[in-house]
């Protein structure tokens, strides 16, 4: 009976020895000294580096027969299918190619001069537009007097601005924001002004001019030394053309080389390609988004541009194809889109674009 208590015994050691090496190798999927293990639990407590999400559209106006359709569907009208993507981002730029008011003296020896109503804004606000370009030819339709009205109206609606302000340190100032720790500078600059007596002097209200490089380098330049990432708006080109002109392709440099991290460009009407420089993304125009509804096809073409960039500058940039109609921006439906980004990857140089819209720099 002892002989045979001993062996049960002995059994029963054995089996809960045997159980736990098995749990034991269960768990942890191999032996304890297997060093794939170690690496896989090393790496997977790697903290993932911040991005901020920034989205970017082309031009927005809410003048003549926009106007007229907004009065007959509501100012919310423009935004209705681009809300919810304005609003689960970090921030949303667009380029407002108008001034905001009820005064002011229209340009005179202009083709197009345009004038929103104030109660435009609060619906871009409500849409999620946090910030706008006024560094472009209308702008000052309306005047030194319609500017300030815009200013003024952007700031009640806490809509932030750049490319414009009371004098040239304001237009040249960036617009700081802090998004997930990630501090970001928004500048813009125009190279299409009409008249002189437009750009931002000492004590002159005006926009931020660009023809000479220099003061808008010397304003990346500063910001650089302030912000993790740097984002210029440009306005610059020739109108209704696919392919950027020399001096979007020089200033474009120009300011990577100062500091800017992206550059998304407009005033073409039109969109045109992609380009990476010293490995910072360039777009070189962005077209209409809410607009009049020109005779020519390509200037109802559009986009969202979603880019995700890093503390450290790094973008990757993604386009949803859009149409501009009339006062709306509408999504495209598949064929169109695919179409559309093929087009795009075309007149783009050394770019690929994949089926969902992201932007990849073709590699030598």
């Amino acid at each position: 009976m002892v002989q045979n208590t001993l062996v049960f015994s002995l059994l029963a050691v054995l089996s809960v020895g045997l159980f736990l090496a098995v749990d034991m190798f269960m768990k942890n999927g191999s032996s304890t000294d297997d060093p794939t293990s170690h690496e896989a639990t090393d790496h997977e407590n790697i903290p993932e580096e911040p991005t901020v999400a920034l989205t970017f559209v082309g031009d927005v106006m809410m003048s003549g027969n926009v106007e007229k359709r907004l009065l007959e569907k509501g100012f919310d009208f423009p935004f209705a299918h681009v809300r919810s993507v304005f609003l689960q981002d970090d921030y949303t730029i667009a380029n407002l190619e108008t001034p905001v008011t009820l005064r002011g003296t229209p340009s005179e020896n202009k083709e197009f001069v345009y004038k929103s109503a104030p109660e435009s804004v609060p619906a871009m606000k409500a849409a999620g537009i946090d910030a706008v370009n006024l560094a472009n030819n209308h702008s000052m339709d309306q005047g030194v007097e319609g500017l300030l009205d815009t200013f003024a109206a952007l700031d009640e609606n806490q809509i932030a601005y750049v490319g414009a302000g009371k004098d040239a340190k304001r237009a040249y100032a960036p617009v700081y924001v802090e998004k997930k720790g990630i501090r970001i500078a928004l500048l813009g600059f125009s190279r299409v002004i009409p008249e002189v007596s437009w750009y931002a002097g000492k004590n002159q209200p005006g926009l931020a001019a660009t023809y000479d490089p220099e003061l808008a380098v010397k304003a990346i330049q500063e910001a650089k030394k302030n912000a993790d990432l740097v984002v210029v708006i440009a306005h610059w080109g020739k109108e209704k053309v696919d392919f950027p002109v020399d001096h979007q392709k020089m200033l474009a440099r120009a300011y990577i080389d100062a500091g800017a991290d992206l550059i998304v460009g407009g005033h073409p009407h039109v969109l045109q390609g992609f380009e990476q420089y010293q490995d910072k993304w360039i777009a070189y125009s962005m077209g209409n988004f809410i607009f009049t509804r020109a005779v020519e096809p390509k200037t109802w073409d559009s986009m969202v541009l979603q880019a995700t960039c890093t503390k450290t500058g790094d973008c990757h940039l993604k386009m949803l194809p859009y149409y501009a109609e009339l006062g709306q921006a509408v999504p495209m439906n598949d064929a169109d889109g695919a179409a559309l980004i093929k087009r795009i990857e075309s007149i783009s140089e050394n770019v690929t674009i994949e089926a969902d819209g992201s932007v990849l720099a073709k590699r030598s």
